[in-house]
Order: structure tokens, then C-alpha cells, then sequence
């Protein structure tokens, strides 16, 4: 959980931030939101106060024994300024601190943190060559710039000037954020399908929020993430999509040869159809009103890994159950030689954004992870396993 200092100047853009502000708060970060004065002619105070949580700040003297500018700027762990106005450019990277916002950023700068910008502004003003000048001197002082994008803008002009989207910023800010580790880490997710004919599919209720979860938590932590998975998702490390068993065994077969860490957060189908049909199957196939579906079992593709599994690799297995999930949970963590074995229950953890653990590591030591939101419940089980 971070400290993130949420700075709005006067724009239109302004409404955005509180986009921005949801982003962080889903994550679990604290966000105090600072203002200048003329962007409470944009957005309301109540409603920063709301999302947040946290009073608004925008008062350089409120009290006179406060000094708001120096204890923010010591809290922060993270500084956005979203929107930031070609005013409030110029003087932050003047040094001018006429507010509590540029006050702020005045003393942030000298603190060697994370600093972002993302202007917003007419496309002649972003062009101005002071402007500009002043942009490069901020970059240079360590501030990322979120730059502008083209679109129409609310004095009626289209061109560049207009606010990056809330997500990509957010995105922006995380990438930057990440301190990469020379470590590869392959997290399998969803339920497989095994495919009656090339319409119709036999699979389970599996969702792929945990591994989901668990893939982008590592990347944010500054792994190499390889997501292989059965849902089609966009994420800014390497996917591949799956749908079988076999798919996801042939691509897991390539991916291990140079990981360090591979987690299993998978629901892969026991068995497989052993009378596929190419055509899909009407009902003059039915005889007697019965279709009879051949099932054999599928490889025990976390077994076979764990059999080729080299002294520096570490594996990491989910064990679903319905009943007796501790007493399971261990003996497969046996079976498929594992490293550990994260164990829950269908009931908890079948289609919700939140679930509860039990990470079960080689000498069967149990940590137990009260029910929340599956993102908190990835970090928690990164911190155990890695």
C-alpha cells in the first residue's frame, strides 16, 4: 500500500481525477487530494473527500502553526498532477510556490520520489516554446510527463492538449514504478475446455480472477510475468491463450525450460473427449434420447512438472476442493512435488472478486489468509512463496 498525493489544477480535465483516485483506491493505497484554488471552480470538494476518504487540501494557511506543504510532501510516497495547467507548469518548474499545491511540488522536487505530471491544455499553449522549455526543465528535475493526446478540446479546437485517459496514466505510473527483477515467473489461469464437437465444450466454474490477480501483482512487483491463460486478456506482459488441457500443458512445456517460478492458479479439466466430433452433433445422432460423451483423463500436467522441476525452480500449486481441504491440500503438495500449495474452498473462491487461503509450504508449515479482495489475497500469497 502506497501514500499517493493527488494533485488537480484549474482544467476542465479536472472531473477525471476522480477516475484516477478510484484506480488507487481499488489498490488498496492511500490518496490525499491537494488543490489549487481555481479548480474549485471545476470539481467539488465533497466528492474528492468522498472518494478519498481524506479531507482536501487547498489552504496554504488554514492554521497558522500547519505547515501542510512540508508534512504532504513528507507523506506522499507518490505525486500526480492530474491535471496540470500550463500556469501551474511554469511556476513549479520556476520555483514559484504561490499555493499550497506549487508549495508543495517545491519541496517534493528536492526529495528524490516519484513525480508525474499529466498537462492538459489548448493545443497553441502546450506548443508554446515556453512552455515547452519548462517541460524539459521538469523532466530533468525528475518529473515523468504524462504527455497530452489529440482530440477535441473544450475551447472547440481539436488537437493535442487534451488529457491522457485516467487508465493510462494510472498505467503510465505503474510501469514507471516497477523495479524489475531478473526473475521469470509463469502464473496459469481460468478453467480449460475440453470440446465435444466444435460448438459445444465441457469446463468448470473457474474465473480466473486469482491467477489473473496473482499475474499482475508480479509484474507490479517487478517480475518477467508469462500469463497463460483461458480467458483472452490484454496486459502489458506476455499472454498466451489457451483453451485445452493439452494447449496448456504444450505451452506451459516451452515457457518452464528458463522460469524461476511457476504458479498453477489453473482449473485444468481432469478429463478429456475421447469421441470428438468434427461436425457438430444434431439430434439425429441421439439414439433412444441418450448421447453417450467418452471421457479419459487428461495429463496431470502440475505432476509431470514438478517430476522436471530443476534445483532452482520453484513451484507453486492451488488445490480447490469442497471438503477435507487441508488433509488434500498436503497430499498433493507430496504428490506433484511441490513448494507450496495454496488451498481453498469452492464456496469461497468460485466466481468472487474475494476469497481466503491457506499457503502450505514443504514442511507443512500453514499460513492462513483471512477472506478479501483476490488482488490483496496475490500480494499476500507473492510475499509468502517468493
Amino acid at each position: 500500500m502506497s501514500n499517493v498525493l493527488i494533485g488537480i489544477t484549474g482544467s476542465i480535465a479536472a472531473y477525471k481525477a476522480c477516475e484516477l483516485i478510484r484506480f488507487y483506491k481499488k489498490q488498496n493505497d492511500d490518496v490525499k487530494v491537494v488543490l489549487t484554488p481555481s479548480s474549485l471552480l471545476f470539481i467539488g470538494e465533497k466528492t474528492l473527500e468522498t472518494l478519498t476518504g481524506n479531507p482536501v487540501y487547498y489552504d496554504m494557511f488554514k492554521k497558522a502553526d500547519e505547515t501542510k506543504h512540508i508534512s504532504l510532501a513528507d507523506w506522499a510516497d507518490i505525486f500526480v498532477i492530474a491535471p496540470v495547467s500550463a500556469n501551474s507548469i511554469s511556476k513549479i518548474a520556476a520555483g514559484i510556490a504561490d499555493n499550497l499545491l506549487t508549495s508543495i511540488a517545491c519541496a517534493y522536487l528536492g526529495k528524490n520520489k516519484p513525480f508525474f505530471m499529466a498537462p492538459a491544455m489548448n493545443e497553441g499553449m502546450w506548443n508554446n516554446v515556453f512552455i515547452q522549455e519548462n517541460i524539459e526543465r521538469l523532466k530533468k528535475a525528475g518529473v515523468k510527463i504524462i504527455n497530452p493526446v489529440s482530440g477535441h478540446l473544450a475551447c472547440g479546437y481539436d488537437g493535442v492538449g487534451k488529457m491522457e485517459e485516467p487508465l493510462k496514466i494510472f498505467e503510465f505510473i505503474k510501469d514507471n514504478l516497477r523495479v524489475k527483477k531478473n526473475k521469470k515467473i509463469i502464473v496459469t489461469s481460468g478453467g480449460t475446455r475440453e470440446y465435444i464437437d466444435p460448438i459445444r465444450f465441457i469446463t468448470n466454474a473457474s474465473s480466473g480472477k486469482m491467477g489473473n490477480s496473482l499475474a499482475d501483482c508480479a509484474y507490479n512487483m517487478g517480475y518477467d510475468v508469462c500469463l497463460i491463460t483461458t480467458i483472452d486478456v490484454k496486459k502489458p506482459y506476455k499472454t498466451i491463450f489457451v483453451q485445452t488441457a493439452l494447449e496448456m500443458q504444450n505451452a506451459l512445456g516451452e515457457e518452464f525450460k528458463d522460469a524461476d517460478y511457476l504458479i498453477m492458479a489453473s482449473a485444468v479439466s481432469d478429463f478429456k473427449i475421447n469421441n470428438y466430433k468434427d461436425q457438430k452433433i444434431s439430434k439425429s445422432d441421439i439414439n433412444n434420447g441418450l448421447y453417450t460423451i467418452e471421457l479419459s483423463l487428461n495429463p496431470d500436467i502440475l505432476k509431470n512438472i514438478g517430476q522436471i522441476k530443476k534445483e532452482n525452480q520453484k513451484i507453486i500449486g492451488f488445490s480447490l476442493t469442497t471438503e477435507n481441504t487441508i488433509e488434500i491440500a498436503k497430499k498433493k503438495l507430496k504428490e506433484k512435488n511441490l513448494d507450496f500449495i495454496v488451498a481453498n474452498e469452492a464456496k469461497t473462491a468460485l466466481n468472487k472478486d474475494t476469497n481466503e487461503v491457506w499457503v502450505i509450504d514443504k514442511n507443512e508449515k500453514i499460513t492462513k489468509i483471512d477472506n478479501a479482495d483476490k488482488k490483496i489475497i496475490a500480494k499476500s500469497i507473492l510475499e509468502i512463496v517468493l
